[in-house]
């Protein structure tokens, strides 16, 4: 029997999905040495969009006006989350990069509500950066924290786009072409880095690797979960991402935390399962 991705169940799925990505991450700082930041940001996004293009085929002569007015902002929303994301754990752990990252989210799904409950996760999950803050000038890289809560932003801008572009285009070209227009924001910023100089075929072998864990596969796993799993379901298996962050970045990258840094991600953690169940139920 011939193995495909759709034929893995919908949880084990998410699981894969996140192990993939987190795993991508880490392959991904560990080619900042030799090539730097936006140059690694330029091959994953890139090679990406290839991949999705020749996978998906999405026709450009059938895209709307009104169509495009959504795709290319979700693009760019996109390529910007990935590329600030980069330039945050090339000062940061990543465990700890992701876990700012997830605040976007957080407070996108608590916006508007007046419960005390909701305010709640959101003060742990301040707490918790409240942690990790670099308060004496000695630890934590403040510009590192400040790019990865920037990346959390695009997350959240990124999730609103992207909702709007789910219900106009199918989701697969959505995402193909989005990751075209990201391309085209990202790749100029690893074209004109030094880092593109010691590109190497091996190093480009990484780069596909790397589009492979961090987009191609993921996507894939996550898209095939969401037709069988509700979304409620999908969001808390999501809340994981920090962790495993810090798991992959420990193996791959010896990247090491200590004791504030591990409270704090499991504060925002909690925070982010605490709002997926108790936020908005109504509309679920």
């Amino acid at each position: 029997m011939k193995f495909k991705l759709s034929n893995i169940p919908a949880l084990p799925a998410v699981l894969l999905a996140i192990i993939s990505v987190q795993s991508g991450a880490a392959i991904a700082k560990s080619l900042f040495p030799t090539i730097g930041a936006p140059a690694t940001a330029s091959l994953r996004i890139g090679i990406s969009a290839i991949i999705l293009f020749l996978v998906n085929r999405p026709n450009f002569k059938k895209i709307t006006n009104s169509q495009w007015r959504l795709v290319i902002p979700y693009g760019i929303c996109l390529g910007a989350m990935n590329l600030v994301f980069y330039f945050s754990i090339e000062r940061i752990p990543i465990g700890l990069a992701v876990t700012l990252e997830f605040i976007g989210p957080l407070l996108l799904a608590v916006i508007g509500s007046k419960r005390i409950l909701d305010f709640l996760w959101v003060a742990l999950a301040t707490f918790g950066i409240v942690l990790i803050a670099p308060w004496t000038g000695e630890s934590v890289d403040f510009l590192g924290l400040s790019l990865a809560l920037l990346a959390g932003a695009f997350w959240a801008a990124y999730i609103v786009l992207g909702g709007k572009v789910s219900k106009v285009m199918d989701g697969n070209k959505a995402v193909s072409v989005g990751m075209i227009v990201a391309s085209i924001l990202v790749v100029p910023f690893g074209i004109f880095s030094e880092g593109i100089l010691n590109l190497t075929p091996s190093l480009f072998g990484f780069g596909i690797a790397l589009a492979l864990l961090s987009s191609a596969i993921p996507f894939t796993l996550e898209m095939n979960a969401l037709r069988v799993i509700p979304a409620k379901t999908f969001s808390i298996l999501m809340s994981l991402e920090p962790a495993m962050a810090a798991v992959c970045a420990f193996l791959f990258l010896q990247e090491y935390l200590v004791f504030n840094e591990i409270v704090a991600i499991v504060l925002v953690i909690t925070a982010s399962v605490g709002a997926t169940l108790t936020v908005k139920k109504q509309t679920t």
